[in-house]
């Protein structure tokens, strides 16, 4: 079976998308690859294809543990083996799946970076026969990086451990060049294995929104589009919760996510979005990473995020089906103020400080932008 025959009967699609090909061909060569594609690009294919055709194990390194469930889920709805070991599950049932790897009965298995840290685990995949590694959301392996994550570092240093030697790939929807060099590097993927795509999309309609009152903007908005499926972003936890309940009281479709509430709540709430029991998410960025919900219509960013790459991530959970889509920024300065005060009192170092500055003013050009958004846009990323 190649990979067009896998990529028809498995996953019912009949050509690739935009680069898919070139990374999967690169994989089955033997060559470590950085993937950057856009959000809605088909990133997943270029590893989850690829699995079907190596015959041992290939290992998904994901950061978030609350989406790995619905990812093997679809999976095995497409007869795919597919399984995860998080910290919900007991230790025998770790061993249950491991045993399930070691004997060939799953094909993809999902794994946190902070997984890779324990010497008693490293050792169990050590006995596995892992022909491919792929590192989902890689920007987070880097320190200049809008999501960097420090367990993402050890990621490196972990796989050269396991004898086996897998092949390779990295895959983001958002690094500068800056970011991306700094994967290759750390990864040691040639430069010549970094295949991007660009990160324009046509049924991306941007737009900026300034000198608005923004709750009657975004009320006038949601019953507008009372039927549609979309995203609103908000900077804290406070003003989520704000916004929900001024929704709520308008009798909108709406639920709410954020770090401060618990597991089970945001679990709950999630499903409730991605299986349109709610219409509308209202979300600080805790929310979104690896969301697969192809028919969010809209993204409102109710208040400007720290940077453009993480803007334009966010707003790119947008139209993931191919169908006209918008992302509003509704922008005023105070914004700015607010997320130079995140990045003051960080504990970052001085060199990622200065950096998230700059990351700032180039959203501030975006947000202040005359002409059209989508270059803007393609010359950060």
């Amino acid at each position: 079976m190649d990979a067009a025959t896998i990529l028809k009967t498995k996953f019912g699609y009949t050509q690739f998308r935009h680069g898919q090909k070139l990374v999967i061909d690169k994989l089955m060569a033997g060559e470590n690859v950085l993937a950057l594609m856009p959000t809605g690009g088909g990133k997943s294919l270029c590893y989850q294809i690829p699995a079907l055709l190596f015959s041992g194990l290939t290992l998904v390194i994901s950061p978030l543990i609350s989406l790995m469930k619905d990812q093997v889920d679809a999976l095995n709805e497409n007869a795919i083996p597919a399984t995860f070991i998080n910290s919900s599950l007991t230790y025998a049932e770790i061993d249950q799946r491991l045993d399930m790897a070691a004997r060939g009965e799953v094909k993809l298995l999902y794994l946190s970076p902070e997984r890779l840290e324990m010497a008693d685990f490293m050792a169990e995949l050590n006995q596995l026969k892992i022909d491919l590694v792929a590192i989902d959301e890689a920007h987070c392996i880097s320190q200049w990086g809008h999501d960097f994550r420090p367990s993402y570092l050890q990621v490196t240093a972990r796989l050269q451990e396991l004898r086996s030697d897998p092949v390779l790939v990295a895959l983001t929807a958002t690094a500068t060049e800056r970011v991306a060099t700094d994967i290759r590097q750390r990864l040691g993927i040639a430069a010549e294995n970094e295949v991007k795509t660009g990160f324009a999309r046509n049924n991306l309609a941007l737009q900026v929104v300034k000198g608005q009152d923004r709750d009657r903007y975004m009320l006038d908005y949601l019953k507008l589009n009372a039927h549609e499926s979309g995203i609103i972003y908000a900077s804290t936890r406070k003003e989520v919760t704000r916004l929900t309940t001024l929704f709520q009281q308008h009798d909108l479709s709406v639920t709410m996510y954020h770090a401060g509430l618990s597991e089970e709540v945001r679990r709950q709430n999630q499903e409730d979005f991605l299986y349109d029991r709610k219409l509308v998410m209202v979300a600080t960025n805790a929310f979104g990473m690896g969301i697969d919900k192809s028919n969010v219509r809209f993204v409102i960013h109710a208040q400007a995020p720290g940077s453009l790459e993480a803007y334009y991530q966010e707003a790119g959970r947008a139209g993931r089906d191919g169908l006209p889509s918008e992302a509003i920024l509704l922008y005023r300065p105070s914004d700015i103020q607010l997320q130079r005060f995140f990045i003051e009192r960080s504990d970052m170092a001085d060199a990622p400080r200065q950096q998230e500055y700059l990351k700032l003013q180039a959203l501030m050009q975006y947000a202040n932008t005359q002409g059209c958004l989508q270059p803007q846009i393609a010359r950060t990323n």
